[in-house]
Formats: C-alpha cells, sequence, structure tokens
C-alpha cells in the first residue's frame, strides 16, 4: 500500500477566475520509488474556529453563527468551507500542484459569514483528503486515499479580502426572494431613488425611531389637463 502525506504550503486569489476563487498549493508526498500515475483526489476544507482569538468587533459580527462569548465553549463548533476534486498528474516521489476551491460572497452561507467578521489574522483551516490513486511500475495498480489523510493551514484573512475585492470592489452581496425584489423595485420606482444605495439607505432611514416621514412630492397627472386661462371681455366690441 503507498503511503501518502499532503501539507498546504500557500494560498492566493485567483485575479483571473470567472468567479471569487482561492488557490491554495498542495505539496503531496509518496513511498519513495513508487511510481503514481495519477490520484483523483477529493478535499474537504473546514474552518476550525476555536483555533484562534477574536477582536469584540469581530466577536460581535460572529453572534449570530456562535451566539455570545459566554456559550463559545459549546457552539465554536468546526464550519464547512468547500468540497473540491482535483486529478493530480503522475509524479514519482513527492508533487506540488494547484488546488482551485471556488468561493461564494453569499452572507447566507456561514462559512461567508465567518470570514466576512474578520478583521485581521489568519483563519485555522482543516484539509481532509481522501480519493483513489493508480500506481505501479508497468501496469496500473488502484488504491485508495486513506480517509484519515488531512492537513492543517492557517489563510491569511487579507487573502480572503484581497479574493472579494477582485469581483465585488468596495461593494457587498445580498441575494434576495423575487418578492421581495419585487417591491423593492416598486418602492424604488414610487420614491424616484436614483440608486440601489439610496432605496436600502432610505427605508434604514425611516426605520429608526423618532425618523420624520419623508414628505410626498406631488405629481401632476399626465391626464389632467392644464387649467383653461380665463376669459377676458372682448373691449373692441361695440
Amino acid at each position: 500500500m503507498t503511503e501518502f502525506s499532503f501539507s498546504c504550503e500557500g494560498v492566493r486569489a485567483d485575479p483571473y477566475a470567472a468567479g471569487p476563487t482561492l488557490v491554495f498549493r498542495l505539496r503531496i508526498v509518496a513511498t519513495p520509488g513508487v511510481r503514481v500515475h495519477a490520484v483523483a483526489l477529493r478535499c474537504q476544507l473546514r474552518i476550525e474556529p476555536a483555533r484562534r482569538g477574536y477582536q469584540d468587533a469581530e466577536a460581535e459580527g460572529l453572534s449570530d453563527l456562535f451566539g455570545e462569548r459566554a456559550r463559545w465553549g459549546s457552539t465554536l463548533l468546526p464550519v464547512q468551507f468547500a468540497q473540491v476534486s482535483l486529478m493530480v498528474p503522475g509524479f514519482t516521489g513527492e508533487v506540488e500542484v494547484d488546488l482551485p476551491v471556488p468561493c461564494t460572497y453569499d452572507l447566507d452561507i456561514a462559512s461567508t459569514r465567518y470570514l466576512h467578521a474578520l478583521a485581521e489574522g489568519e483563519v485555522p483551516l482543516l484539509m481532509l483528503f481522501s480519493g483513489t490513486a493508480f500506481t505501479g511500475p508497468g501496469g496500473f495498480r488502484v488504491e485508495p486515499v486513506p480517509w484519515d489523510r488531512e492537513a492543517s493551514f492557517r489563510m491569511p484573512v487579507h487573502v480572503w479580502r484581497e479574493m472579494v475585492e477582485q469581483h465585488f470592489p468596495g461593494c457587498g452581496w445580498l441575494r434576495l426572494p423575487r418578492d421581495t425584489m419585487d417591491a423593492l423595485l416598486a418602492y424604488r420606482s414610487e420614491q424616484a431613488l436614483p440608486s440601489w444605495d439610496a432605496t436600502v439607505r432610505a427605508l434604514l432611514d425611516a426605520a429608526r425611531p423618532g425618523a420624520a416621514a419623508r414628505p410626498e412630492v406631488p405629481r401632476p397627472s399626465p391626464f389632467t389637463s392644464a387649467p383653461a386661462a380665463p376669459l377676458t371681455p372682448d373691449r373692441t366690441a361695440p
């Protein structure tokens, strides 16, 4: 049975990907002298939030996920980040390959909420590996990659923020049901607001306690004719 070990050497944001993508650099080491023709690799990435500390502002941003700090001893559980596959080309001894991981900026996803709340430092990740290896000096021998293969990696928070900024510069992303979107569009049209930012800000301002009601601007109906000019007596008549 061929022995495999894995480690992560680094991570970068892919500036040329169609969507937000992180690229992890994997190092794979096999039993010395064994010819590996290919590896159909599966990798599961988990965030291990208990393996780092948090500032007060970060803890406030994580309250929706884990509750108050006093409860973190039981609520700070691993968060699923991604699950991807990779076909590793042939090698003997060891090889380094890129593992692309497509990401999302949907704040309804727990991992995105977690990463969005972090201001600095590192993200503690656990990478779990499995798959099928094709080995042998001549023909092919099929071997499983054991389920207990794993590697720890601490991803810098600034790499995540760089990736998000490449695809959503200076912006956030919000997913809404169609009926809510239709209602927002109707409100924007009724209030003649110039942008979605102005629409949301108007709603937030109206929701604040003691906010003054937005004055209604009278608009003439396109079906109402202009008032007729007053009649003046014809002074030229005899």
